[in-house]
């Protein structure tokens, strides 16, 4: 059983999975297991090449930016669990015992964040009651998204990145995963805020 289990190993997933991992030595993070189902192949980041990007070198390639940080999420974070080669088909059950079946396993975990991009059709059963046209993407592209308040859709899944409504600008993804992560921090910690931040020590 994951505490919580992130769907996507795009920016918003991967991104959310760097703010828990940061968060371990937290009191309220004991015993905590969380998992990312990295799957990257739909990620719009495979054709991308950043130049307008805080913090990421001109000409960095998006395909070598989602190898980059998987790597960077396992050296520095490796009590997270990465799930590689999986694709979700469904999801069902409810708030702290949800199952996630992919293509080779069945998963449970008490939260889910999905930040599998804002493509259409949305191929993981059991939320389409979810599903709206993207508000933020222009029509004729025919994206869409999980409707939702702040990253909530419905009690214990997020959707996080484009899905959640974002436009798809990788600064923006990122910050959505980070954002909805520490809310989920926020829950854990008995509601009270959190913001996860690493210091230079002197």
């Amino acid at each position: 059983m994951f505490d919580v289990l992130i769907i996507g190993g795009g920016v918003a997933g991967v991104s959310a999975a760097l703010i828990f991992g940061s968060a371990k030595e937290k009191s309220f993070m004991a015993d905590k297991q969380i998992g990312i189902i990295a799957h990257q192949k739909n990620s719009s980041l495979q054709k991308a090449v950043f130049n307008n990007a805080y913090g990421i070198s001109s000409g960095k390639l998006g395909s070598e930016l989602l190898e980059e940080s998987v790597t960077h999420l396992s050296e520095s974070y490796p009590h997270i669990i990465q799930i590689e080669n999986e694709k979700v088909l469904k999801i069902s059950g409810e708030f702290n015992n949800f199952t996630i079946t992919t293509n080779k396993n069945t998963y449970h975990s008490k939260l889910i964040m999905i930040g599998i991009g804002a493509g259409n059709p949305f191929t993981i059963e059991g939320l389409e009651n979810y599903i709206i046209p993207h508000k933020k993407a222009s029509p004729e592209k025919n994206r869409i998204q999980l409707e939702n308040n702040d990253h909530l859709v419905t009690e214990g899944i997020y959707a996080i990145g484009t899905l959640a409504g974002h436009r798809s600008q990788l600064v923006i993804a990122a910050g959505s995963g980070a954002s909805a992560a520490t809310d989920v921090l926020t829950l854990w910690n008995d509601g009270k805020p959190v913001q996860i931040h690493d210091a230079v020590k002197v």
